[in-house]
């Protein structure tokens, strides 16, 4: 039997209301113990071992926590303390979780996230369903080499795909363009890819036992946006800037002159898009080789900071950062 440990870090899948009605709760109130014993069937599915990594808001995640995380499962699986490991998340910042984690777990074994949308003490709360899939995905031998996974409402997500869509509907997560890695329903999993990019075992960024990630700061571009946001963040000491563009990646004449004037101060910028979907392309309205700027090809603004974070880590230069956004 497959052994999967669960690292629990708190978010609504652990949160208690004052009523099963009640639509206001704290998260990260419920501990490990509780959750996996309000799972039935767990045990015929694999040995289930629990840890309290965290307790948590998903809000209030933070590269810390993403290191010690990374660094938790890789002594893990080096030690073959475990075939499969689930971290329980808060559903708010979970696919940044995951995509630090599908970029810094050295193992193929799988590692899947899952949360939920209504606490555990809700009517029809949802969580234990997604813990049981979650389960069941981390202990099948076939998912191994697909990344890091979110294991969600029946649906199976990589990492670096997917997205929170809504504030409030259960059915939240979606991955836009690649779409689905696959489905898991009561412990029947459908693969239907796997990630073309590098991830985990075949990625060369690594985690960082104690070094603290470089400041990278993402700013909104909208119309009428001011080039002065840029110069507070040059100023504040940024080593990164990651721009959520309108369209495909684009800002305000002004912003692009302060974006300049950053990158020749050493600051490498990065263009995304607010656009919930699609790719932002090199040279298409901007000259990006004249204006020293990286594109982010497919990635969304909080997957974009964290790449970049690591690269600036790994102290690439502009040309290797753009290429890493090419292959990740």
């Amino acid at each position: 039997m497959a052994r999967v440990h669960i690292l629990a870090t708190g978010g609504t899948i652990a949160g208690r209301g004052s009523s099963d009605t009640s639509s206001s709760y704290r998260p990260g109130s419920v501990m490990i113990e509780q959750l996996i014993d309000s799972v039935p069937g767990l045990g015929a599915l694999a040995e289930v071992t629990g840890e309290q990594f965290a307790q948590m808001s998903s809000q209030d995640m933070d590269e810390v926590v993403w290191q010690g995380l990374a660094n938790r499962i890789n002594k893990l699986f080096d030690a073959d303390a475990a075939d499969g490991v689930v971290v329980t998340h808060g559903t708010d910042t979970a696919e940044e979780t995951g995509y630090f984690l599908h970029l810094t777990v050295t193992s193929d074994r799988p590692v899947v996230l899952t949360g939920s949308m209504r606490p555990a003490t809700s009517l029809s709360a949802d969580g234990p369903l997604n813990l049981y899939n979650a389960v069941s995905v981390a202990a099948d031998r076939d998912a191994r080499d697909r990344g890091v996974m979110l294991a969600i409402n029946d649906d199976l997500h990589s990492a670096r795909d997917v997205t929170k869509s809504s504030t409030t509907d259960v059915q939240t997560f979606i991955s836009p363009g690649p779409g689905l890695l696959g489905t898991a329903r009561l412990g029947r999993i459908r693969y239907f890819r796997r990630p073309k990019r590098l991830h985990t075992s075949q990625s060369s960024f690594s985690a960082f036992a104690q070094r603290r990630l470089p400041r990278v700061d993402i700013l909104y571009s909208h119309a009428g946006m001011q080039p002065d946001l840029v110069r507070a963040s040059v100023s504040l000491g940024v080593r990164g800037i990651v721009i959520a563009g309108v369209g495909n990646g684009n800002v305000p004449g002004p912003v692009v002159s302060a974006l300049t004037d950053a990158v020749k101060a050493g600051v490498i910028v990065v263009r995304a898009t607010r656009v919930g979907s699609g790719d932002v392309e090199r040279g298409v309205e901007l000259d990006d080789d004249a204006l020293g700027f990286v594109v982010a090809d497919q990635l969304n603004p909080q997957k974009s900071r964290i790449l970049l974070q690591l690269c600036l880590a790994h102290e690439l230069d502009r040309n290797a950062v753009q290429e890493a956004f090419f292959q990740y």
